[in-house]
């Protein structure tokens, strides 16, 4: 098993879910994270003041899959989440050691 995780732009979560399911991949977990790349960030005026913005809004997508769909899921990520500019993200992929699912005792392969 393998835990493919992805930094992606917000306003692509719904593009990459819709990619997602349909390969099959039947759960995912998004958190909203701050971070920055090679985009560096940006400076903005409030009230008058100008100041840099050094972390930009991106959202973390977790997924785990069997082995034979990470080349698959990652195709379906790059592909929905994909803009052309800077900024778009990274994939990390990543050994699952262990998958239990609490509400069944479920393990691994029957957990995902």
């Amino acid at each position: 098993m393998k835990k493919v995780e992805a930094i992606i732009k917000p306003f692509k979560l719904d593009d990459v879910r819709e990619s997602l399911s349909a390969i099959g991949v039947t759960g995912m977990t998004a958190t909203e994270v701050k971070g920055f790349g090679r985009q560096k960030g940006h400076t903005e005026l409030y009230r008058g003041a100008e100041y840099v913005v050094d972390f930009l809004p991106k959202l973390k997508i977790d997924v785990v899959v069997r082995e034979d769909q990470v080349d698959a899921c990652i195709e379906a990520i790059t592909s929905a989440a994909r803009t052309g500019k800077i900024g778009d993200g990274k994939i990390f992929v990543n050994s699952v050691e262990k998958v239990v699912r609490i509400r069944t005792g479920e393990q691994d392969e029957d957990a995902i």
